[in-house]
């Protein structure tokens, strides 16, 4: 249970920034947009993964527990993805943006894939997805540190929820492995990472992926591109933006690629995922010793596809031409990483669910302090009223 002070002061806390300093309307009630001129989205989801002490108790996430064999994971392998290969790595001190995580090595959170011939046939992997499986077109943007051990797959991705007609679920459970055939995906393959090489392969997922075996290389929404900087050398930042028109590819805030066909329709959610499952064209692997990817930050601004939040949106957003009423998401156009010389400067970014009076409406997580009891608090604004989840 919430103790009552944790309670008390997550609600102040969450109730002041919905009602502004002065008791007045919350700025960015109309949504955040990448650009002064640009349609706003109305949600978002922000996760400081350098702070965050425990994955399981943040509702933002679900860390996925299930097993496919090599036949449904298209490799010499199959894949065994659990609780245990995902690991939450903070900084030593929530006043710092540098430096390592409690555990030693890269702060943040880790998703490893464990080295060696698995007996069970199964490469274990770490894999984390969002609760919210509402996310229809947006600006998605996460840090992250690649690993530099050979045969291993890292992924940054939307996928719709579910593919393939079935009926769309409310949230994300723990065991839930997805179709891809509508995905918009960033992978690096750490076998392709090396002094002369830094590419990332930027793919939109389709029905002509799925007919050529999932083989997105043959098709118009494939590209291999080379980074200017060594992702498995420390912490960038990957961003996709989505429309209905287009995905556009970024990297630490410079445009990479637009692709304008098989563009997703359907609502979704984010997935971080680390994995092998053998395959010589594709992940290879499986790493001779453990392999981490580790994530220091998710930033999603979004639309919902569900009702009530749509209602939400317009009930909240009263005057679009209102000072403030719409929020710019800040351009990252360095690279946030905490292990640098200056990390206290380049990692500590901006979120919006750090600052007051800018989450109206939004629901958001908060971590108690280690003195609290509870696990975590929850708390979504609506008309002006803090309601505990």
């Amino acid at each position: 249970m919430v103790t009552a002070i944790g309670r008390i002061c997550a609600v102040a806390s969450v109730l002041g920034a919905a009602l502004g300093p002065s008791g007045g309307v919350a700025d960015c009630e109309c949504g955040y947009s990448v650009n002064a001129t640009s349609f706003p989205f109305t949600d978002l989801l922000e996760t400081d993964f350098l702070h965050l002490q425990n994955i399981t108790l943040d509702s933002d996430w679900v860390p996925q527990n299930y097993t496919v064999n090599s036949l449904a994971a298209r490799g010499a392998y199959g894949k065994n993805a659990s609780l245990d290969n995902v690991v939450a790595n903070p900084l030593n001190s929530t006043y710092e943006w540098t430096g390592r995580g409690v555990s030693g090595g890269n702060p943040g959170l880790q998703l490893y894939v464990r080295g060696g011939v698995p007996k069970d046939g199964l490469i274990p992997m770490g894999e984390v997805a969002t609760a919210r499986v509402d996310m229809l077109y947006g600006s998605f943007r996460a840090a992250i540190k690649l690993s530099d051990t050979p045969g291993t797959c890292a992924a940054f991705f939307w996928v719709c929820t579910p593919c393939c007609g079935a009926s769309i679920p409310t949230t994300l459970t723990s065991s839930q492995y997805f179709n891809d055939t509508e995905e918009i995906d960033l992978e690096f393959l750490s076998s392709q990472l090396n002094a002369s090489s830094s590419p990332v392969n930027l793919v939109l997922q389709s029905p002509a992926s799925q007919q050529a075996g999932f083989d997105a290389a043959g098709t118009p929404t494939f590209d291999l591109y080379q980074l200017p900087f060594h992702p498995d050398t420390g912490y960038h930042e990957y961003r996709f933006d989505w429309s209905p028109e287009r995905v556009s590819f970024y990297a630490d805030g410079a445009w990479l690629k637009d692709m304008t066909t098989s563009v997703p329709t359907s609502p979704g959610h984010i997935t971080f995922s680390h994995w092998s499952n053998g395959n010589s064209e594709w992940s290879r692997g499986p790493p001779a010793v453990d392999a981490v990817m580790t994530v220091s930050y998710l930033k999603a601004y979004f639309n919902s596809s569900a009702p009530s939040r749509q209602q939400d949106y317009y009930r909240r957003c009263t005057n679009p031409t209102a000072t403030n009423a719409t929020c710019v998401i800040p351009l990252q156009s360095v690279a946030p990483d905490p292990l640098s010389s200056d990390g206290n400067t380049t990692a500590h970014t901006f979120f919006f669910s750090q600052q007051h009076n800018m989450t109206a409406n939004q629901t958001i997580y908060i971590e108690p302090k280690k003195s609290q009891a509870s696990p975590m608090v929850m708390i979504t604004m609506t008309n002006g009223i803090a309601v505990m989840l």
